[in-house]
C-alpha cells in the first residue's frame, strides 16, 4: 500500500469508529408519523393456499408481463421479456 491508501484507510476507520454525532437525524429529517390509512392493509389472501408470498408475487408479475423487465419503464408498461 502507498501512503495515500494508508491515509484513506485511516480516515475511513475514524468515520466507522465514530460513536456519537452532534446531528440528530430523527429530529431533523422526519417525524416518523404512522400512516393511519394503512393500518388495515395486508397481503392476506394474496397467495393461494400452500404458495409462499415470493412465488405468488413472481406469478403475478409473470401474468402481467413484468417478470423480465430490465427498466422501470418496462416494469410499469408490462414490457418484460
Amino acid at each position: 500500500m502507498d501512503d495515500s491508501t494508508d491515509s484513506t484507510s485511516d480516515v475511513l476507520r475514524g468515520i466507522w469508529q465514530q460513536e456519537s454525532t452532534d446531528i440528530s437525524l430523527d429530529e431533523d429529517c422526519s417525524p416518523n408519523k404512522v400512516c393511519r390509512n394503512m393500518k388495515d392493509v395486508s397481503f392476506d389472501g394474496f397467495a393461494e393456499e400452500g404458495v409462499d408470498m415470493a412465488t405468488a408475487w413472481r406469478n403475478k408479475l409473470r401474468r402481467e408481463g413484468k417478470l423480465g423487465a430490465s427498466s422501470i419503464g418496462e416494469l410499469v408498461n408490462g414490457e418484460g421479456r
